[in-house]
């Protein structure tokens, strides 16, 4: 997993728990495949390996190069 910078000044960038929906070899997801949840036991509670939703730990939105608002992966919860 690559390291993620965390500005610490920043007033839009934060760590979220999510259920993110894709592949667990990513670092990085598009903000349409994560939703963020109230805390960590939310998270899981929305996982379902099934339909390929993981509970995660996720720093963003950001916006890439390419002008999409991403979100980093920071840990997986399940």
């Amino acid at each position: 997993m690559p390291k993620i910078v965390v500005d610490p000044d920043s007033r839009s960038l934060a760590e979220h728990p999510a259920v993110v929906k894709g592949a667990r070899r990513r670092a990085r997801f598009p903000a349409g495949c994560v939703t963020a949840v109230a805390d960590e036991a939310a998270a899981r509670a929305g996982a379902n390996p099934a339909r390929n939703l993981h509970a995660a730990v996720v720093y963003g939105p950001s916006t890439s190069s390419e002008g999409l608002q991403v979100y980093y992966l920071v840990r997986w919860l399940d």
